[in-house]
Protein backbone atom coordinates (compact mmCIF):
# COMPACT_ATOMS: atom_id res chain seq x y z
CA UNK A 1 0.00 0.00 0.00
CA UNK A 2 1.59 3.41 -1.18
CA UNK A 3 2.00 5.62 2.30
CA UNK A 4 2.90 9.56 2.13
CA UNK A 5 5.06 10.48 4.96
CA UNK A 6 6.84 14.02 5.52
CA UNK A 7 10.88 14.07 5.53
CA UNK A 8 11.57 14.02 9.14
CA UNK A 9 9.05 10.65 9.77
CA UNK A 10 10.65 8.80 6.93
CA UNK A 11 13.88 9.41 8.71
CA UNK A 12 12.67 8.60 11.96
CA UNK A 13 10.93 5.33 10.39
CA UNK A 14 14.57 4.10 9.43
CA UNK A 15 16.02 4.63 12.92
CA UNK A 16 13.01 2.58 14.07
CA UNK A 17 13.31 -0.54 11.00
CA UNK A 18 16.87 -0.18 10.83
CA UNK A 19 17.03 -1.45 14.85
CA UNK A 20 13.79 -3.48 14.74
CA UNK A 21 12.85 -4.68 17.70
CA UNK A 22 15.71 -2.97 19.77
CA UNK A 23 14.84 0.22 21.91
CA UNK A 24 16.05 3.23 20.18
CA UNK A 25 16.48 6.67 22.77
CA UNK A 26 15.49 9.69 22.01
CA UNK A 27 18.75 11.24 22.20
CA UNK A 28 19.39 8.40 19.62
CA UNK A 29 16.72 9.75 17.32
CA UNK A 30 17.43 13.63 17.88
CA UNK A 31 21.04 12.68 16.63
CA UNK A 32 19.55 10.72 13.48
CA UNK A 33 16.97 12.80 12.38
CA UNK A 34 18.18 16.11 13.18
CA UNK A 35 21.78 16.18 13.14
CA UNK A 36 23.71 18.89 14.77
CA UNK A 37 20.20 21.23 14.89
CA UNK A 38 18.82 22.07 18.47
CA UNK A 39 15.51 21.29 18.06
CA UNK A 40 12.06 20.84 21.05
CA UNK A 41 11.73 17.32 21.99
CA UNK A 42 7.61 18.02 21.15
CA UNK A 43 9.19 17.58 17.14
CA UNK A 44 10.26 13.69 17.98
CA UNK A 45 6.73 13.07 19.18
CA UNK A 46 4.76 14.72 16.55
CA UNK A 47 6.67 12.36 14.04
CA UNK A 48 6.18 9.40 16.03
CA UNK A 49 2.42 10.14 16.76
CA UNK A 50 2.40 10.76 12.52
CA UNK A 51 3.97 7.55 12.06
CA UNK A 52 1.43 6.03 14.29
CA UNK A 53 -1.33 7.61 12.47
CA UNK A 54 -0.44 6.12 8.66
CA UNK A 55 1.37 2.65 10.21
CA UNK A 56 -0.92 1.19 12.35
CA UNK A 57 -4.44 2.08 10.25
CA UNK A 58 -6.49 -0.92 9.99
CA UNK A 59 -4.53 -2.77 12.79
CA UNK A 60 -6.42 -4.39 15.93
CA UNK A 61 -4.20 -5.12 17.99
CA UNK A 62 -1.51 -2.59 19.78
CA UNK A 63 0.58 0.04 17.61
CA UNK A 64 3.29 -1.12 15.65
CA UNK A 65 5.61 1.51 17.78
CA UNK A 66 5.95 0.70 21.53
CA UNK A 67 6.78 3.68 24.03
CA UNK A 68 8.90 2.78 26.63
CA UNK A 69 8.34 6.27 29.15
CA UNK A 70 11.42 8.45 30.15
CA UNK A 71 13.29 6.03 27.51
CA UNK A 72 12.55 5.77 23.86
CA UNK A 73 10.83 3.77 21.03
CA UNK A 74 10.97 0.38 19.84
CA UNK A 75 9.61 -0.56 16.66
CA UNK A 76 7.61 -4.06 17.20
CA UNK A 77 6.03 -4.97 13.78
CA UNK A 78 7.96 -7.60 11.07
CA UNK A 79 10.64 -5.95 8.95
CA UNK A 80 11.07 -7.29 5.53
CA UNK A 81 13.88 -5.97 3.95
CA UNK A 82 13.66 -5.87 0.10
CA UNK A 83 16.66 -4.72 -2.69
CA UNK A 84 15.87 -2.08 -4.59
CA UNK A 85 17.08 -0.98 -8.03
CA UNK A 86 19.79 1.16 -8.01
CA UNK A 87 19.27 5.11 -8.27
CA UNK A 88 19.95 6.99 -11.07
CA UNK A 89 23.11 8.85 -10.72
CA UNK A 90 22.12 12.34 -11.09
CA UNK A 91 18.52 12.08 -9.45
CA UNK A 92 17.35 15.60 -10.29
CA UNK A 93 17.79 14.63 -14.28
CA UNK A 94 14.33 14.97 -15.59
CA UNK A 95 14.91 12.29 -18.49
CA UNK A 96 13.86 14.62 -21.01
CA UNK A 97 17.74 14.81 -22.36
CA UNK A 98 19.05 17.85 -19.80
CA UNK A 99 20.23 18.20 -16.33
CA UNK A 100 17.26 20.53 -15.79
CA UNK A 101 14.86 19.71 -13.15
CA UNK A 102 11.30 19.70 -14.58
CA UNK A 103 8.52 21.96 -12.84
CA UNK A 104 7.48 18.56 -11.11
CA UNK A 105 10.63 17.87 -9.66
CA UNK A 106 11.25 21.13 -8.30
CA UNK A 107 8.02 21.42 -6.38
CA UNK A 108 8.50 17.72 -5.14
CA UNK A 109 12.16 18.62 -4.32
CA UNK A 110 10.94 22.07 -2.35
CA UNK A 111 10.96 22.87 1.42
CA UNK A 112 8.94 20.89 3.32
CA UNK A 113 7.84 18.34 0.01
CA UNK A 114 6.93 14.65 1.16
CA UNK A 115 9.21 11.86 0.85
CA UNK A 116 6.79 9.28 -0.77
CA UNK A 117 6.73 5.31 -0.07
CA UNK A 118 5.02 3.59 -3.42
CA UNK A 119 4.45 5.54 -6.20
CA UNK A 120 0.46 6.84 -5.99
CA UNK A 121 -0.37 9.58 -3.59
CA UNK A 122 -3.74 9.30 -1.47
CA UNK A 123 -6.79 9.25 -3.17
CA UNK A 124 -8.33 12.33 -3.60
CA UNK A 125 -11.21 13.22 -0.76
CA UNK A 126 -14.60 13.97 -1.74
CA UNK A 127 -15.42 17.62 -2.21
CA UNK A 128 -18.00 20.20 -0.20
CA UNK A 129 -16.13 19.38 2.91
CA UNK A 130 -14.27 22.51 4.15
CA UNK A 131 -15.01 25.67 5.87
CA UNK A 132 -16.53 28.07 4.29
CA UNK A 133 -14.01 30.32 5.59
CA UNK A 134 -11.20 28.33 4.11
CA UNK A 135 -10.95 31.39 1.44
CA UNK A 136 -9.52 33.71 4.25
CA UNK A 137 -7.10 31.08 5.02
CA UNK A 138 -6.12 30.31 1.67
CA UNK A 139 -5.72 33.88 0.91
CA UNK A 140 -3.91 34.52 4.52
CA UNK A 141 -1.79 31.93 4.14
CA UNK A 142 -0.65 32.74 1.06
CA UNK A 143 0.12 36.68 2.05
CA UNK A 144 2.29 35.38 4.68
CA UNK A 145 3.98 33.17 2.48
CA UNK A 146 5.40 35.58 0.11
CA UNK A 147 5.94 38.85 3.00
CA UNK A 148 8.52 36.60 4.50
CA UNK A 149 10.14 34.87 0.84
CA UNK A 150 10.08 38.57 -0.35
CA UNK A 151 11.74 39.35 2.73
CA UNK A 152 14.44 36.93 2.47
CA UNK A 153 13.33 36.19 6.55
CA UNK A 154 12.42 32.87 6.91
CA UNK A 155 12.53 32.27 10.43
CA UNK A 156 12.51 28.90 12.82
CA UNK A 157 9.22 28.17 14.58
CA UNK A 158 10.97 29.68 18.21
CA UNK A 159 12.32 32.68 18.84
CA UNK A 160 16.11 33.47 19.24
CA UNK A 161 18.15 36.12 20.83
CA UNK A 162 18.65 37.09 17.32
CA UNK A 163 15.58 36.75 16.06
CA UNK A 164 13.16 37.99 18.72
CA UNK A 165 10.01 36.80 17.17
CA UNK A 166 9.03 34.57 14.08
CA UNK A 167 8.58 36.09 10.46
CA UNK A 168 5.65 33.09 9.84
CA UNK A 169 4.11 34.06 13.08
CA UNK A 170 0.34 35.29 13.69
CA UNK A 171 -2.49 36.25 16.22
CA UNK A 172 -6.04 35.80 14.83
CA UNK A 173 -7.98 38.29 16.85
CA UNK A 174 -12.02 38.29 17.80
CA UNK A 175 -13.89 38.35 14.80
CA UNK A 176 -16.83 41.17 15.56
CA UNK A 177 -19.92 40.30 15.53
CA UNK A 178 -21.78 43.12 13.26
CA UNK A 179 -25.62 41.93 13.12
CA UNK A 180 -28.26 43.40 15.15
CA UNK A 181 -28.20 40.10 17.15
CA UNK A 182 -25.93 40.02 20.09
CA UNK A 183 -26.67 36.69 20.39
CA UNK A 184 -25.11 35.55 17.46
CA UNK A 185 -21.65 36.40 19.08
CA UNK A 186 -21.52 32.76 18.94
CA UNK A 187 -20.93 32.60 15.17
CA UNK A 188 -18.20 34.85 14.99
CA UNK A 189 -16.29 33.24 17.82
CA UNK A 190 -16.40 29.84 15.90
CA UNK A 191 -15.06 31.75 12.33
CA UNK A 192 -12.40 32.90 14.88
CA UNK A 193 -11.75 29.75 16.53
CA UNK A 194 -11.83 28.08 12.81
CA UNK A 195 -9.43 30.26 11.30
CA UNK A 196 -7.16 29.78 14.26
CA UNK A 197 -6.74 26.44 14.21
CA UNK A 198 -6.52 26.13 9.88
CA UNK A 199 -3.67 28.39 10.29
CA UNK A 200 -2.21 25.82 13.16
CA UNK A 201 -2.23 22.94 10.69
CA UNK A 202 0.35 24.37 8.47
CA UNK A 203 3.81 23.24 9.72
CA UNK A 204 6.43 26.53 10.19
CA UNK A 205 3.60 28.60 10.96
CA UNK A 206 3.25 30.06 15.02
CA UNK A 207 -0.07 30.61 15.53
CA UNK A 208 -1.04 32.11 18.96
CA UNK A 209 -3.81 30.10 21.01
CA UNK A 210 -7.34 31.33 20.72
CA UNK A 211 -7.49 31.89 24.46
CA UNK A 212 -5.16 34.63 24.56
CA UNK A 213 -6.06 36.08 21.36
CA UNK A 214 -9.73 36.27 22.98
CA UNK A 215 -8.05 39.00 26.04
CA UNK A 216 -8.16 41.57 23.42
CA UNK A 217 -11.81 41.46 22.72
CA UNK A 218 -14.02 44.83 22.60
CA UNK A 219 -10.20 46.40 23.47
CA UNK A 220 -9.14 49.43 21.20
CA UNK A 221 -6.68 47.93 18.66
CA UNK A 222 -3.27 48.94 18.51
CA UNK A 223 -1.57 45.97 15.90
CA UNK A 224 2.11 47.11 16.61
CA UNK A 225 1.59 46.81 20.63
CA UNK A 226 -0.01 43.48 19.76
CA UNK A 227 2.58 42.22 17.66
CA UNK A 228 5.30 43.27 20.59
CA UNK A 229 3.11 41.84 23.41
CA UNK A 230 3.04 38.73 21.71
CA UNK A 231 6.16 38.25 19.31
CA UNK A 232 3.83 37.75 16.39
CA UNK A 233 4.59 39.16 12.98
CA UNK A 234 1.14 39.30 11.68
CA UNK A 235 -2.57 40.09 13.00
CA UNK A 236 -5.76 38.50 11.38
CA UNK A 237 -8.93 40.72 12.30
CA UNK A 238 -12.76 41.22 11.04
CA UNK A 239 -15.96 41.16 11.38
CA UNK A 240 -19.21 38.80 10.87
CA UNK A 241 -22.68 39.76 9.80
CA UNK A 242 -25.39 37.55 9.47
CA UNK A 243 -29.12 38.40 7.77
CA UNK A 244 -31.10 35.46 8.19
CA UNK A 245 -29.23 32.89 6.01
CA UNK A 246 -26.60 35.21 4.26
CA UNK A 247 -23.32 35.66 5.98
CA UNK A 248 -20.44 38.22 5.38
CA UNK A 249 -17.57 38.05 6.16
CA UNK A 250 -14.75 40.52 6.03
CA UNK A 251 -11.09 39.82 6.52
CA UNK A 252 -7.56 42.09 6.88
CA UNK A 253 -4.48 40.64 7.35
CA UNK A 254 -2.01 43.52 9.25
CA UNK A 255 1.90 43.64 9.11
CA UNK A 256 2.07 44.31 12.70
CA UNK A 257 5.87 45.72 12.94
CA UNK A 258 5.05 47.94 9.87
CA UNK A 259 1.67 48.35 11.16
CA UNK A 260 0.67 47.81 7.22
CA UNK A 261 -2.32 46.48 5.85
CA UNK A 262 -1.67 43.46 3.21
CA UNK A 263 -4.60 42.50 2.39
CA UNK A 264 -8.24 42.70 2.92
CA UNK A 265 -11.12 40.38 0.99
CA UNK A 266 -14.73 40.15 1.66
CA UNK A 267 -16.76 36.65 1.54
CA UNK A 268 -20.50 36.03 1.28
CA UNK A 269 -22.14 32.84 1.72
CA UNK A 270 -25.19 31.07 2.51
CA UNK A 271 -25.38 29.16 6.20
CA UNK A 272 -26.24 25.94 4.34
CA UNK A 273 -22.83 26.29 3.11
CA UNK A 274 -20.82 25.83 5.64
CA UNK A 275 -18.78 22.83 4.62
CA UNK A 276 -19.83 22.92 0.71
CA UNK A 277 -16.53 24.36 -0.78
CA UNK A 278 -14.13 22.36 -2.91
CA UNK A 279 -11.10 20.14 -2.00
CA UNK A 280 -8.70 22.52 -3.98
CA UNK A 281 -8.57 25.08 -1.43
CA UNK A 282 -5.97 23.48 0.39
CA UNK A 283 -4.71 22.23 -2.87
CA UNK A 284 -3.86 25.90 -3.66
CA UNK A 285 -2.68 26.24 0.20
CA UNK A 286 -0.38 23.64 -0.28
CA UNK A 287 0.95 25.11 -3.75
CA UNK A 288 1.13 28.72 -2.35
CA UNK A 289 3.46 27.35 1.07
CA UNK A 290 5.23 24.55 -0.91
CA UNK A 291 4.39 22.74 1.83
CA UNK A 292 2.84 19.37 2.49
CA UNK A 293 -0.52 19.42 4.37
CA UNK A 294 -2.49 16.28 5.58
CA UNK A 295 -5.99 16.67 3.67
CA UNK A 296 -7.38 14.13 6.09
CA UNK A 297 -6.49 16.90 9.01
CA UNK A 298 -8.16 20.08 6.97
CA UNK A 299 -11.21 18.27 6.36
CA UNK A 300 -14.84 18.86 8.02
CA UNK A 301 -17.30 16.50 7.91
CA UNK A 302 -20.68 17.31 6.75
CA UNK A 303 -23.02 18.12 9.01
CA UNK A 304 -26.63 19.00 9.69
CA UNK A 305 -26.76 22.93 9.86
CA UNK A 306 -28.75 23.37 12.90
CA UNK A 307 -26.12 20.71 14.50
CA UNK A 308 -23.34 23.17 13.80
CA UNK A 309 -24.96 25.96 15.23
CA UNK A 310 -25.16 24.19 18.57
CA UNK A 311 -21.61 22.82 17.95
CA UNK A 312 -20.71 26.32 17.91
CA UNK A 313 -22.74 27.60 21.04
CA UNK A 314 -20.79 24.64 22.66
CA UNK A 315 -18.01 25.82 21.59
CA UNK A 316 -17.68 28.83 22.96
CA UNK A 317 -19.71 27.95 26.21
CA UNK A 318 -15.93 25.53 26.64
CA UNK A 319 -13.71 29.33 27.02
CA UNK A 320 -16.02 30.37 30.16
CA UNK A 321 -14.15 29.57 33.71
CA UNK A 322 -15.69 25.77 34.51
CA UNK A 323 -18.12 25.43 37.40
CA UNK A 324 -21.14 23.14 37.67
CA UNK A 325 -23.73 25.25 35.75
CA UNK A 326 -20.70 26.03 32.83
CA UNK A 327 -20.34 22.35 32.50
CA UNK A 328 -24.36 21.50 32.19
CA UNK A 329 -24.93 24.32 29.77
CA UNK A 330 -22.15 22.86 27.76
CA UNK A 331 -22.81 19.37 28.16
CA UNK A 332 -27.02 20.33 26.64
CA UNK A 333 -25.46 22.47 23.78
CA UNK A 334 -23.68 19.70 22.80
CA UNK A 335 -26.50 16.77 23.36
CA UNK A 336 -28.58 18.82 21.08
CA UNK A 337 -26.40 18.68 18.13
CA UNK A 338 -26.17 14.98 18.47
CA UNK A 339 -30.31 14.76 19.05
CA UNK A 340 -30.08 16.59 15.37
CA UNK A 341 -27.22 14.86 14.08
CA UNK A 342 -26.31 11.32 15.63
CA UNK A 343 -23.27 10.39 13.37
CA UNK A 344 -21.52 14.10 13.99
CA UNK A 345 -18.13 12.88 14.81
CA UNK A 346 -17.29 16.57 16.41
CA UNK A 347 -20.63 16.73 18.71
CA UNK A 348 -19.60 13.18 20.10
CA UNK A 349 -16.09 13.79 20.71
CA UNK A 350 -16.99 17.79 22.09
CA UNK A 351 -19.78 16.22 24.39
CA UNK A 352 -17.21 13.48 25.74
CA UNK A 353 -14.77 15.85 26.49
CA UNK A 354 -17.03 17.99 28.70
CA UNK A 355 -18.10 14.90 30.23
CA UNK A 356 -14.83 13.92 31.16
CA UNK A 357 -13.46 17.85 32.12
CA UNK A 358 -16.52 17.60 34.23
CA UNK A 359 -15.17 14.23 36.11
CA UNK A 360 -11.23 15.69 36.06
CA UNK A 361 -12.43 19.01 37.79
CA UNK A 362 -14.31 17.22 40.27
CA UNK A 363 -17.68 18.65 39.45
CA UNK A 364 -19.41 15.71 38.76
CA UNK A 365 -21.62 13.82 40.64
CA UNK A 366 -21.98 10.60 38.95
CA UNK A 367 -18.40 10.25 37.70
CA UNK A 368 -18.56 6.39 36.94
CA UNK A 369 -21.72 7.25 34.34
CA UNK A 370 -20.18 10.27 32.74
CA UNK A 371 -16.85 8.38 31.93
CA UNK A 372 -18.48 5.62 30.99
CA UNK A 373 -20.24 7.69 28.47
CA UNK A 374 -17.63 9.75 27.17
CA UNK A 375 -15.71 6.51 26.51
CA UNK A 376 -18.75 5.48 24.04
CA UNK A 377 -19.03 8.46 22.51
CA UNK A 378 -15.10 8.24 21.51
CA UNK A 379 -15.37 4.85 20.41
CA UNK A 380 -18.42 6.01 17.76
CA UNK A 381 -15.99 8.52 16.68
CA UNK A 382 -13.23 6.62 16.11
CA UNK A 383 -14.93 3.89 14.33
CA UNK A 384 -16.40 6.49 12.05
CA UNK A 385 -13.22 8.41 11.45
CA UNK A 386 -10.29 6.78 12.74
CA UNK A 387 -7.79 10.08 11.97
CA UNK A 388 -10.44 12.50 13.77
CA UNK A 389 -8.17 14.57 15.81
CA UNK A 390 -10.52 15.37 17.79
CA UNK A 391 -11.59 12.19 18.47
CA UNK A 392 -8.11 11.39 19.72
CA UNK A 393 -8.32 14.33 21.96
CA UNK A 394 -11.01 12.80 23.60
CA UNK A 395 -10.03 9.45 23.37
CA UNK A 396 -7.23 10.91 25.43
CA UNK A 397 -8.91 13.05 27.93
CA UNK A 398 -11.36 9.39 28.88
CA UNK A 399 -8.11 7.39 29.58
CA UNK A 400 -6.66 10.76 31.58
CA UNK A 401 -10.01 9.99 33.74
CA UNK A 402 -9.77 6.45 34.18
CA UNK A 403 -5.86 6.90 35.34
CA UNK A 404 -4.38 5.11 32.14
CA UNK A 405 -1.50 7.98 31.58
CA UNK A 406 0.82 6.01 29.74
CA UNK A 407 -1.95 5.33 27.11
CA UNK A 408 -3.44 8.46 27.01
CA UNK A 409 -0.05 9.68 25.69
CA UNK A 410 0.08 8.04 22.31
CA UNK A 411 -3.45 10.17 21.58
CA UNK A 412 -2.51 13.24 22.64
CA UNK A 413 0.78 13.15 20.18
CA UNK A 414 -1.83 12.03 17.60
CA UNK A 415 -3.69 15.08 17.77
CA UNK A 416 -0.60 17.45 17.99
CA UNK A 417 0.61 15.69 14.78
CA UNK A 418 -2.13 17.22 13.23
CA UNK A 419 -1.76 20.48 15.11
CA UNK A 420 1.20 21.29 16.36
CA UNK A 421 -0.55 24.48 18.42
CA UNK A 422 -3.29 22.92 19.56
CA UNK A 423 -2.67 23.96 23.25
CA UNK A 424 -5.36 21.82 25.02
CA UNK A 425 -3.52 18.60 23.39
CA UNK A 426 -0.06 20.12 24.59
CA UNK A 427 -1.10 21.08 28.27
CA UNK A 428 -2.75 17.84 28.51
CA UNK A 429 0.39 15.67 27.28
CA UNK A 430 2.39 17.45 29.15
CA UNK A 431 0.33 16.38 32.00
CA UNK A 432 0.60 12.67 31.36
CA UNK A 433 4.68 12.95 31.25
CA UNK A 434 4.38 14.52 34.33
CA UNK A 435 2.61 11.91 35.75
CA UNK A 436 4.28 8.98 34.16
CA UNK A 437 7.84 10.33 35.15
CA UNK A 438 9.16 12.34 32.30
CA UNK A 439 9.20 15.13 34.03
CA UNK A 440 12.10 16.73 31.93
CA UNK A 441 9.51 16.54 29.06
CA UNK A 442 6.43 18.07 31.15
CA UNK A 443 8.81 21.28 31.19
CA UNK A 444 9.13 22.14 27.92
CA UNK A 445 5.79 21.53 26.62
CA UNK A 446 3.76 23.50 29.31
CA UNK A 447 6.74 26.35 28.20
CA UNK A 448 5.64 26.37 24.98
CA UNK A 449 1.88 26.13 26.02
CA UNK A 450 3.06 29.57 27.76
CA UNK A 451 4.77 31.01 24.59
CA UNK A 452 1.10 29.90 22.27
CA UNK A 453 -0.71 31.63 25.06
CA UNK A 454 0.77 34.31 26.81
CA UNK A 455 -2.18 35.52 28.76
CA UNK A 456 -3.95 32.77 29.09
CA UNK A 457 -6.57 32.57 32.09
CA UNK A 458 -5.09 29.10 32.29
CA UNK A 459 -1.56 30.17 32.72
CA UNK A 460 -1.65 29.96 36.32
CA UNK A 461 -1.74 25.98 36.14
CA UNK A 462 0.84 25.95 33.72
CA UNK A 463 3.42 28.13 35.95
CA UNK A 464 2.40 25.58 39.11
CA UNK A 465 3.17 22.45 36.97
CA UNK A 466 6.76 23.79 36.02
CA UNK A 467 7.22 24.70 39.74
CA UNK A 468 6.10 21.10 41.05
CA UNK A 469 8.47 19.87 38.50
CA UNK A 470 11.33 21.95 39.72
CA UNK A 471 10.10 20.99 43.12
CA UNK A 472 10.20 17.60 42.74
CA UNK A 473 13.94 17.94 41.18
CA UNK A 474 14.96 19.44 44.36
CA UNK A 475 15.65 22.52 42.20
CA UNK A 476 13.64 24.59 44.93
CA UNK A 477 14.87 28.27 43.83
CA UNK A 478 13.39 27.81 40.14
CA UNK A 479 10.47 25.88 41.74
CA UNK A 480 10.02 28.78 44.10
CA UNK A 481 10.01 31.44 41.35
CA UNK A 482 7.43 29.52 39.25
CA UNK A 483 5.05 29.06 41.95
CA UNK A 484 4.79 32.44 43.16
CA UNK A 485 3.81 33.18 39.35
CA UNK A 486 1.33 30.78 39.53
CA UNK A 487 -0.05 31.87 43.42
CA UNK A 488 0.11 35.97 41.69
CA UNK A 489 -1.75 34.75 38.68
CA UNK A 490 -4.86 33.10 40.87
CA UNK A 491 -4.20 34.17 44.61
CA UNK A 492 -7.48 32.27 45.62
CA UNK A 493 -6.37 28.65 44.18
CA UNK A 494 -5.72 26.87 47.42
CA UNK A 495 -3.34 24.26 45.85
CA UNK A 496 -0.96 26.83 45.07
CA UNK A 497 -0.49 28.16 48.31
CA UNK A 498 0.60 24.28 49.84
CA UNK A 499 3.37 24.22 47.34
CA UNK A 500 4.69 27.12 48.12
CA UNK A 501 4.65 25.98 51.74
CA UNK A 502 6.59 23.01 50.93
CA UNK A 503 9.06 24.96 49.21
CA UNK A 504 9.78 27.97 51.35
CA UNK A 505 10.19 25.07 54.35
CA UNK A 506 12.93 23.49 52.21
CA UNK A 507 14.43 26.87 51.67
CA UNK A 508 14.45 27.30 55.44
CA UNK A 509 11.80 30.18 55.46
CA UNK A 510 9.44 28.30 58.12
CA UNK A 511 7.43 31.81 58.86
CA UNK A 512 6.32 32.24 55.30
CA UNK A 513 5.36 28.18 54.86
CA UNK A 514 3.47 28.65 57.78
CA UNK A 515 1.36 31.61 56.30
CA UNK A 516 0.83 29.88 53.10
CA UNK A 517 -0.48 26.67 54.14
CA UNK A 518 -2.73 28.13 56.47
CA UNK A 519 -4.27 30.07 53.22
CA UNK A 520 -4.50 26.69 51.86
CA UNK A 521 -6.13 25.45 54.69
CA UNK A 522 -8.44 28.69 54.38
CA UNK A 523 -9.32 28.47 50.92
CA UNK A 524 -9.39 24.39 50.28
CA UNK A 525 -12.99 23.05 50.08
CA UNK A 526 -12.31 20.05 52.12
CA UNK A 527 -9.72 18.93 54.52
CA UNK A 528 -6.81 17.79 52.92
CA UNK A 529 -4.36 20.18 54.07
CA UNK A 530 -4.97 19.18 57.94
CA UNK A 531 -2.98 15.88 58.08
CA UNK A 532 -0.24 14.54 55.50
CA UNK A 533 -2.69 11.30 55.77
CA UNK A 534 -5.12 12.85 54.18
CA UNK A 535 -4.03 15.19 51.59
CA UNK A 536 -2.23 11.58 50.42
CA UNK A 537 -5.60 10.23 49.72
CA UNK A 538 -7.59 13.16 48.13
CA UNK A 539 -5.93 12.93 44.89
CA UNK A 540 -3.70 10.31 41.81
CA UNK A 541 0.44 11.27 42.57
CA UNK A 542 1.48 9.31 39.92
CA UNK A 543 3.85 6.42 39.08
CA UNK A 544 5.70 4.73 41.91
CA UNK A 545 9.05 6.71 40.85
CA UNK A 546 7.10 9.96 40.31
CA UNK A 547 5.39 8.97 44.24
CA UNK A 548 8.82 8.67 45.75
CA UNK A 549 9.79 12.12 44.26
CA UNK A 550 6.55 13.84 46.27
CA UNK A 551 7.94 11.59 49.45
CA UNK A 552 11.06 13.08 49.35
CA UNK A 553 10.17 16.80 48.58
CA UNK A 554 6.77 17.78 48.77
CA UNK A 555 5.57 16.07 51.73
CA UNK A 556 9.39 16.13 52.94
CA UNK A 557 8.28 20.10 53.02
CA UNK A 558 5.08 19.76 54.63
CA UNK A 559 6.19 18.63 57.16
CA UNK A 560 8.91 20.99 58.05
CA UNK A 561 6.03 23.80 57.54
CA UNK A 562 4.13 22.00 60.53
CA UNK A 563 1.23 19.71 58.52
CA UNK A 564 1.07 16.81 60.74
CA UNK A 565 1.42 12.91 60.19
CA UNK A 566 -1.93 12.16 61.01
Amino acid sequence: MPLVLGGRALDALGVLTERAGELVSRDEFMAAVWPGTVVEDTNLNMQIAALRRVLDEGRTDSSCIQTVPGRGYRFVASVTRVECAALPANPSSSGNGSDRPTAESKRLAGPGAPERIGRAGPKATSRARFLFWGGILTTVVGALFVAAVATGNWYPLWPSETHPMPRLSIVVLPFANLGSDPEQQYLADGITEDLTIDLSRIAHLFVISRNTAFSYRNKPIDTKQIGRELGVRYVLEGSVRRSGAQVRVTAQLIDAEADAQLWAERFDHDMGDLFALQNDITSRIAVALNLELDTAAATRPAVHPDALDYILRGRAALSKPPDRVSHAETIALFERALALDPRSVEAQSYLAIVLVGRVLNEMSDSAAADIERAEGLVEQALAASPRSPLAHLAKGHVLRAQNRFEEAIPEYETAIAFNHNWLLAITSLAWCKFLTGSLEEAIPLHEQAIRLSPRDHLSGIWYQRIGVAHLLQSRTDEAIAWLEKARNADPGHAQRHAWLASAYALKGDTERASDEIAEARRLSSDDRYSTIARLKAAQYWGVPKVRVLFEATYFAGLRKAGVPEE
